[in-house]
Protein backbone atom coordinates (compact mmCIF):
# COMPACT_ATOMS: atom_id res chain seq x y z
CA UNK A 1 0.00 0.00 0.00
CA UNK A 2 1.16 3.32 -0.51
CA UNK A 3 -0.15 6.89 0.64
CA UNK A 4 -2.76 6.90 -2.58
CA UNK A 5 -4.50 3.82 -1.27
CA UNK A 6 -5.06 5.07 2.03
CA UNK A 7 -6.31 8.51 -0.17
CA UNK A 8 -8.85 6.38 -1.90
CA UNK A 9 -10.21 4.71 0.95
CA UNK A 10 -11.10 8.10 3.17
CA UNK A 11 -12.55 8.75 0.24
CA UNK A 12 -14.78 6.09 0.22
CA UNK A 13 -15.63 5.94 3.65
CA UNK A 14 -16.76 9.91 3.55
CA UNK A 15 -18.95 9.90 0.81
CA UNK A 16 -20.30 6.08 1.62
CA UNK A 17 -20.70 5.18 -2.08
CA UNK A 18 -17.76 4.70 -4.60
CA UNK A 19 -19.39 6.37 -7.65
CA UNK A 20 -19.52 9.57 -5.72
CA UNK A 21 -15.79 8.78 -4.31
CA UNK A 22 -14.57 8.28 -7.63
CA UNK A 23 -15.78 11.66 -8.88
CA UNK A 24 -14.27 13.45 -6.10
CA UNK A 25 -10.97 11.36 -7.08
CA UNK A 26 -10.71 12.20 -10.78
CA UNK A 27 -10.75 8.33 -11.39
CA UNK A 28 -13.30 5.39 -12.84
CA UNK A 29 -15.06 4.20 -10.44
CA UNK A 30 -14.14 0.20 -11.22
CA UNK A 31 -10.53 1.16 -11.18
CA UNK A 32 -11.30 2.96 -6.98
CA UNK A 33 -13.01 -0.48 -6.60
CA UNK A 34 -10.10 -2.53 -7.38
CA UNK A 35 -7.49 -0.55 -5.35
CA UNK A 36 -9.82 -1.35 -2.25
CA UNK A 37 -9.93 -4.72 -3.36
CA UNK A 38 -6.37 -4.91 -3.22
CA UNK A 39 -6.52 -2.96 0.27
CA UNK A 40 -8.34 -5.60 1.84
CA UNK A 41 -6.58 -8.62 0.44
CA UNK A 42 -3.41 -6.96 1.80
CA UNK A 43 -4.52 -6.43 5.26
CA UNK A 44 -6.72 -9.54 5.12
CA UNK A 45 -9.80 -8.26 6.14
CA UNK A 46 -13.05 -6.49 4.92
CA UNK A 47 -13.17 -2.61 5.02
CA UNK A 48 -16.53 -1.68 3.97
CA UNK A 49 -19.86 -3.51 3.87
CA UNK A 50 -21.11 -3.26 0.04
CA UNK A 51 -24.67 -2.92 -0.37
CA UNK A 52 -26.41 -2.03 -3.67
CA UNK A 53 -26.03 1.83 -3.41
CA UNK A 54 -23.90 2.54 -0.62
CA UNK A 55 -21.33 1.01 1.82
CA UNK A 56 -20.49 0.98 4.95
CA UNK A 57 -17.25 1.21 7.47
CA UNK A 58 -16.94 -2.34 8.78
CA UNK A 59 -15.14 -2.65 12.02
CA UNK A 60 -11.86 -2.91 10.84
CA UNK A 61 -12.57 0.33 8.37
CA UNK A 62 -13.33 2.06 10.95
CA UNK A 63 -10.34 1.60 13.02
CA UNK A 64 -8.53 2.15 9.91
CA UNK A 65 -9.98 5.74 9.15
CA UNK A 66 -8.44 7.37 12.33
CA UNK A 67 -4.87 5.78 11.57
CA UNK A 68 -5.31 6.75 7.72
CA UNK A 69 -6.45 10.16 7.98
CA UNK A 70 -3.25 10.99 10.45
CA UNK A 71 -1.01 9.34 7.85
CA UNK A 72 -2.53 11.62 5.07
CA UNK A 73 -1.98 14.54 7.49
CA UNK A 74 1.63 14.01 8.22
CA UNK A 75 2.47 13.24 4.64
CA UNK A 76 1.27 16.26 3.18
CA UNK A 77 2.87 18.03 5.86
CA UNK A 78 5.88 16.67 5.17
CA UNK A 79 5.25 17.37 1.71
CA UNK A 80 4.53 21.30 2.83
CA UNK A 81 7.83 21.48 4.79
CA UNK A 82 10.23 19.69 1.95
CA UNK A 83 9.00 22.77 -0.12
CA UNK A 84 8.96 25.64 2.04
CA UNK A 85 12.41 24.19 2.88
CA UNK A 86 13.22 24.27 -0.76
CA UNK A 87 11.99 27.75 -1.00
CA UNK A 88 13.87 28.86 1.84
CA UNK A 89 10.80 29.38 4.28
CA UNK A 90 12.26 26.74 6.47
CA UNK A 91 15.91 26.12 7.76
CA UNK A 92 18.24 27.41 10.44
CA UNK A 93 21.13 29.92 10.17
CA UNK A 94 24.40 30.52 12.10
CA UNK A 95 25.33 34.68 11.50
CA UNK A 96 28.59 35.99 13.40
CA UNK A 97 29.37 39.85 13.84
CA UNK A 98 31.56 42.09 15.16
CA UNK A 99 30.39 44.64 17.41
CA UNK A 100 30.29 48.06 15.50
CA UNK A 101 27.63 45.71 12.98
CA UNK A 102 25.05 46.30 15.89
CA UNK A 103 26.26 49.68 17.24
CA UNK A 104 25.27 50.93 13.63
CA UNK A 105 21.59 49.73 14.11
CA UNK A 106 22.38 47.70 10.17
CA UNK A 107 22.25 44.37 11.84
CA UNK A 108 19.01 44.84 13.91
CA UNK A 109 17.49 46.18 10.33
CA UNK A 110 18.26 43.65 8.22
CA UNK A 111 17.33 40.75 10.73
CA UNK A 112 13.85 42.15 11.41
CA UNK A 113 13.25 42.59 7.72
CA UNK A 114 14.33 38.53 7.10
CA UNK A 115 12.44 37.63 10.28
CA UNK A 116 8.96 38.99 8.96
CA UNK A 117 9.80 37.99 5.68
CA UNK A 118 10.73 34.02 7.08
CA UNK A 119 9.50 33.65 10.88
CA UNK A 120 10.12 29.97 10.52
CA UNK A 121 14.09 30.01 9.74
CA UNK A 122 16.30 30.05 12.64
CA UNK A 123 18.85 32.33 13.65
CA UNK A 124 21.67 32.12 15.83
CA UNK A 125 23.30 35.27 15.50
CA UNK A 126 26.61 35.87 18.03
CA UNK A 127 29.81 38.19 17.66
CA UNK A 128 33.14 37.28 16.89
CA UNK A 129 36.19 38.52 16.75
CA UNK A 130 36.61 39.87 13.18
CA UNK A 131 40.26 38.18 12.13
CA UNK A 132 38.21 34.46 12.84
CA UNK A 133 34.61 35.15 10.81
CA UNK A 134 35.99 34.61 7.41
CA UNK A 135 37.26 31.55 8.07
CA UNK A 136 34.26 30.43 10.50
CA UNK A 137 32.06 31.25 7.44
CA UNK A 138 34.74 29.01 5.16
CA UNK A 139 34.65 26.32 7.61
CA UNK A 140 30.64 26.32 8.33
CA UNK A 141 30.88 27.10 11.99
CA UNK A 142 29.07 30.37 10.72
CA UNK A 143 26.86 30.78 7.16
CA UNK A 144 26.78 34.35 6.93
CA UNK A 145 29.44 37.10 8.86
CA UNK A 146 29.42 41.10 9.35
CA UNK A 147 32.65 42.76 9.12
CA UNK A 148 34.34 45.78 8.88
CA UNK A 149 36.05 46.23 5.63
CA UNK A 150 38.46 46.62 4.11
CA UNK A 151 39.81 43.37 4.62
CA UNK A 152 41.61 39.96 2.63
CA UNK A 153 39.30 37.12 2.09
CA UNK A 154 39.58 33.54 1.68
CA UNK A 155 39.22 32.32 -1.53
CA UNK A 156 35.47 30.87 -1.59
CA UNK A 157 33.91 33.74 -0.10
CA UNK A 158 32.31 36.95 -1.92
CA UNK A 159 31.13 40.00 0.13
CA UNK A 160 28.08 42.59 -0.12
CA UNK A 161 29.42 46.05 0.58
CA UNK A 162 26.75 48.04 2.98
CA UNK A 163 26.89 51.06 5.02
CA UNK A 164 30.21 53.17 4.65
CA UNK A 165 30.88 55.81 7.52
CA UNK A 166 33.71 58.15 8.23
CA UNK A 167 36.14 57.67 12.19
CA UNK A 168 36.15 60.15 15.08
CA UNK A 169 39.08 59.98 17.51
CA UNK A 170 38.46 58.31 21.08
CA UNK A 171 40.87 60.53 23.81
CA UNK A 172 41.47 60.63 27.50
CA UNK A 173 39.41 63.29 28.48
CA UNK A 174 42.75 65.24 29.99
CA UNK A 175 44.61 64.97 27.12
CA UNK A 176 46.25 67.73 25.66
CA UNK A 177 44.70 67.20 22.46
CA UNK A 178 41.04 68.24 23.83
CA UNK A 179 42.29 71.97 24.65
CA UNK A 180 42.46 72.27 20.58
CA UNK A 181 39.65 74.13 18.66
CA UNK A 182 39.88 71.19 16.27
CA UNK A 183 42.00 68.01 15.70
CA UNK A 184 43.97 67.51 12.98
CA UNK A 185 45.82 64.44 11.83
CA UNK A 186 48.76 66.30 11.84
CA UNK A 187 48.72 66.34 15.11
CA UNK A 188 48.41 63.18 16.15
CA UNK A 189 52.09 62.33 15.27
CA UNK A 190 53.57 61.55 19.21
CA UNK A 191 50.19 59.64 20.08
CA UNK A 192 49.92 56.33 20.87
CA UNK A 193 47.37 54.94 18.65
CA UNK A 194 45.33 51.38 20.36
CA UNK A 195 44.04 49.56 17.40
CA UNK A 196 40.43 48.03 17.09
CA UNK A 197 40.38 45.16 14.48
CA UNK A 198 40.10 46.76 11.52
CA UNK A 199 43.36 49.19 11.56
CA UNK A 200 42.88 50.61 8.18
CA UNK A 201 41.48 53.91 9.77
CA UNK A 202 44.57 54.40 11.91
CA UNK A 203 46.69 53.84 9.13
CA UNK A 204 44.90 56.89 7.07
CA UNK A 205 44.53 59.05 9.57
CA UNK A 206 48.40 58.50 9.93
CA UNK A 207 49.21 58.55 6.33
CA UNK A 208 47.07 62.00 5.88
CA UNK A 209 49.07 63.50 8.59
CA UNK A 210 52.57 62.39 7.31
CA UNK A 211 53.90 60.14 9.82
CA UNK A 212 54.13 56.64 11.13
CA UNK A 213 52.28 55.58 13.79
CA UNK A 214 53.03 54.55 17.53
CA UNK A 215 51.09 51.32 17.57
CA UNK A 216 49.71 50.44 21.10
CA UNK A 217 47.62 47.18 21.92
CA UNK A 218 45.17 45.76 20.39
CA UNK A 219 42.75 44.62 23.01
CA UNK A 220 40.41 43.23 20.72
CA UNK A 221 36.44 44.51 20.38
CA UNK A 222 35.28 48.16 20.56
CA UNK A 223 34.59 48.25 24.04
CA UNK A 224 37.96 46.83 24.89
CA UNK A 225 39.67 49.40 22.62
CA UNK A 226 37.90 52.42 24.36
CA UNK A 227 38.41 50.91 27.90
CA UNK A 228 42.29 50.97 26.86
CA UNK A 229 41.73 54.99 25.94
CA UNK A 230 39.46 55.49 28.99
CA UNK A 231 42.64 54.22 31.28
CA UNK A 232 44.98 56.34 29.37
CA UNK A 233 46.80 53.80 27.29
CA UNK A 234 46.06 55.99 24.52
CA UNK A 235 44.12 57.65 21.33
CA UNK A 236 41.94 55.53 19.22
CA UNK A 237 40.41 56.12 15.57
CA UNK A 238 37.25 54.30 15.35
CA UNK A 239 34.21 54.42 13.69
CA UNK A 240 31.33 57.25 13.93
CA UNK A 241 28.94 54.50 15.23
CA UNK A 242 30.90 54.41 18.11
CA UNK A 243 30.06 57.79 19.31
CA UNK A 244 26.76 57.46 21.60
CA UNK A 245 26.76 53.66 21.94
CA UNK A 246 30.28 53.41 24.03
CA UNK A 247 30.42 55.59 26.64
CA UNK A 248 33.09 54.99 29.60
CA UNK A 249 34.29 57.37 31.90
CA UNK A 250 37.56 59.49 31.47
CA UNK A 251 36.80 59.34 27.24
CA UNK A 252 35.86 62.15 24.66
CA UNK A 253 35.35 61.75 21.04
CA UNK A 254 35.98 64.43 18.88
CA UNK A 255 36.14 64.92 14.96
CA UNK A 256 39.08 64.60 13.15
CA UNK A 257 39.13 67.72 10.75
CA UNK A 258 40.00 66.89 7.25
CA UNK A 259 39.75 63.18 8.01
CA UNK A 260 38.85 61.22 4.69
CA UNK A 261 39.17 57.71 6.45
CA UNK A 262 36.27 56.09 5.69
CA UNK A 263 34.99 51.59 6.62
CA UNK A 264 32.37 49.92 5.74
CA UNK A 265 30.07 46.92 6.70
CA UNK A 266 29.93 44.14 4.56
CA UNK A 267 27.66 40.49 4.91
CA UNK A 268 30.05 37.63 3.57
CA UNK A 269 29.22 34.52 2.61
CA UNK A 270 30.10 31.38 1.00
CA UNK A 271 30.07 32.04 -2.70
CA UNK A 272 28.39 28.25 -3.44
CA UNK A 273 26.02 28.20 -0.69
CA UNK A 274 23.39 25.11 -0.51
CA UNK A 275 21.37 25.81 1.98
CA UNK A 276 18.32 27.46 0.65
CA UNK A 277 17.69 29.58 4.10
CA UNK A 278 21.40 31.29 3.72
CA UNK A 279 20.70 31.92 -0.27
CA UNK A 280 17.10 33.26 0.60
CA UNK A 281 19.04 35.56 3.37
CA UNK A 282 22.12 36.57 1.27
CA UNK A 283 19.20 37.62 -1.89
CA UNK A 284 17.43 39.64 0.57
CA UNK A 285 20.15 41.44 1.44
CA UNK A 286 21.46 42.38 -2.43
CA UNK A 287 17.69 43.21 -3.33
CA UNK A 288 17.92 45.84 -0.39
Amino acid sequence: MDIRHFRYFLAVARQRNFTRAAEQLGIAPPTLSRQIQDMESELGTRLFLREQREVSLTEAGAALVIEAEATVRQFEFAQRSAQRAGRGDLGHIELGYVASAVYSGLLQKQLQAFARECPDVSLNVRESPMAALPGMVVDGRFDIGYVRSPMPLPEGLEAIGLDAEGFVLALPDDSWLCRLPQISPAHLQNETFILPEQINGTLQVAAQGGFAPNLGAQPGGLVAVIALVSLGQGVAVVPESVVGHVGLPGVVYRPIAGCEASSWLSMIYRRFEKSPAVARYIEQIKKR
